[in-house]
C-alpha cells in the first residue's frame, strides 16, 4: 500500500468524456444483470437519467421530527408526486398505502439514536424482508473516518453482497460526523469508496467548491441529500447546481416536508431535475404552485 504522503490529488478528470452510457441509460450499471437494470430502471427515470426521491426516513433516529409527527397525514398524500419513497420499514407498513405503486428505497441501517454515536450502526433489515416489501433498493450509511468506519462499511459490504444476490441495489449513504470536514475532497473519498466496495449509486452532499470533480471521480450515480431545511429558492438552486454539475437526482426530505407547500416543492425539483429547469425558474413554479393551491 502507498502511504499516505504519498496520495496524490487526481488531475485528469475527463470533463469532456462523459461516462459511456450506450449499453445502458445509467453510468456505472451497463455489467448487471436483467433484475438490477430493471429496479434501477424504476429508480432513475430512463428519459432522463435521473431521480426525485423523497426521503423520510429520519424517525429511526431523530424520533417524530416536525413534518414527520403523522407519516400518513404529511407524507402518504406526497407519494404521487415522487419518483421514488425512502423510508423504513416501519414507516413503510403502517403509514404508506400499499397501492400508491411507489418505488421505495429501504432504509436497513440502524442501531443509534440523536442521543447517541451516529457512526455505531447495524444491519437492521434483513434481504428477505427487503424481498417481501418489493423493494427496489437497500440503503445504509457509510462513515468514512468516523469511530465506527469499518463497521459502516461492513453493513455496506452486507447489503451489497444479499443485494446483488437477488438482483437488488443498493445505496450507500454518505454519513458525516460532526467533527468532519464538507468538503469536496472528503465527499470525493466517500463516494469513491462507495462505489468501490460495490454500490449500485450513491447518496451524499453538494459542496460548493468542487462538485464536479466528486460526480466525476465516483463511478456510479450520485443522488444529493437537503441536508437541513433551508428556504426554497435556496434549496432549489442547489439542487440546479448539482445537477448541473453531474448528479442524477435528488433525495431530499426536510426541505420538501417541511417546506410551506410540499406539493409545489417536489413540483419544482421535478422541473429542475427532469426538465433542466434553473433555480430561479423553479422557484417561481413553486410561488405560482403555491399560489394555485391557496386560491
Amino acid at each position: 500500500m502507498a502511504d499516505l504522503d504519498d496520495i496524490k490529488d487526481g488531475k485528469d478528470w475527463g470533463h469532456d468524456r462523459p461516462a459511456d452510457t450506450t449499453r445502458f441509460f445509467l453510468k456505472g450499471a451497463a455489467h448487471h444483470d436483467w433484475g438490477m437494470k430493471a429496479r434501477l430502471a424504476r429508480i432513475f427515470r430512463p428519459d432522463t437519467g435521473r431521480t426525485v426521491m423523497l426521503a423520510f426516513d429520519h424517525g429511526y433516529f431523530q424520533g417524530p421530527t416536525t413534518g414527520l409527527e403523522r407519516l400518513d397525514l404529511t407524507i402518504a398524500p406526497l407519494a404521487p408526486h415522487a419518483d421514488v419513497l425512502m423510508c423504513t420499514r416501519g414507516g413503510l407498513r403502517s403509514s404508506i398505502p400499499p397501492e400508491s405503486g411507489k418505488p421505495v428505497v429501504l432504509r436497513c441501517s440502524a442501531g443509534n439514536s440523536i442521543l447517541t454515536e451516529l457512526s455505531n450502526e447495524l444491519v437492521a433489515v434483513d434481504i428477505d424482508d427487503a424481498i417481501r416489501l418489493g423493494a427496489v433498493a437497500m440503503a445504509a450509511q457509510v462513515y468514512i473516518g468516523a469511530e465506527y468506519e469499518h463497521k459502516s462499511i461492513a453493513n455496506v459490504v452486507k447489503l451489497i453482497d444479499s443485494g446483488t444476490r437477488y438482483g437488488i441495489p443498493t445505496m450507500a449513504v454518505t454519513g458525516v460526523g460532526k467533527d468532519m470536514v464538507r468538503d469536496a475532497r472528503y465527499f470525493g473519498l466517500a463516494t469513491r469508496i462507495a462505489a468501490e466496495i460495490g454500490a449500485q449509486f450513491v447518496k451524499s452532499y453538494y459542496v460548493d467548491e468542487g462538485f464536479e470533480k466528486i460526480t466525476l471521480g465516483c463511478p456510479v450515480p450520485i443522488v444529493i441529500a437537503g441536508g437541513k431545511k433551508l428556504p426554497e429558492a435556496e434549496a432549489l438552486e442547489i439542487a440546479y447546481r448539482a445537477i448541473d454539475q453531474g448528479a442524477a437526482g435528488v433525495d431530499m426530505g426536510r426541505n420538501v416536508f417541511q417546506s410551506s407547500d410540499p406539493v409545489a416543492m417536489l413540483k419544482a425539483l421535478a422541473a429542475v431535475v427532469h426538465d433542466g429547469r434553473t433555480g430561479a425558474e423553479a422557484y417561481q413554479l413553486f410561488r405560482d404552485e403555491h399560489r394555485k393551491a391557496a386560491a
